[in-house]
């Protein structure tokens, strides 16, 4: 069996890097979210419905989701080292506007 390769410190796995960002409680439930096709991914102007929690997300990045009937949209800015209080989850993305 191959070892994994190692993550780029600019890039995150998508399950990871919304765990971290606190929108969800575990990993394995944003694992989950995930394989049900349930975020949109837009990068480059590309938009995709990500399908499996390795895909990985980078700066810059846009994500849209719904989560308990709210639509969530946001931009990822930072990847995080670890899953930390709300106020330095807080600092790994930021809101996007929806008309």
């Amino acid at each position: 069996m191959k070892p994994e390769a190692p993550e780029s410190p600019d890039t995150c796995r998508i399950d990871v890097w919304l765990w971290r960002a606190r929108f969800f409680k575990t990993r394995t439930l944003a694992a989950a979210f995930v394989e049900n096709k349930r975020v949109r991914l837009t990068r480059s102007g590309q938009e995709n419905r990500l399908d499996k929690p390795s895909r990985t997300v980078r700066a810059g990045d846009q994500l849209v989701f719904a989560i308990g009937g709210r639509v969530t949209a946001v931009t990822v800015e930072a990847m995080g080292e670890r899953r930390g209080p709300p106020a330095e989850a807080r600092t790994l993305y930021s809101p996007l506007q929806i008309y």
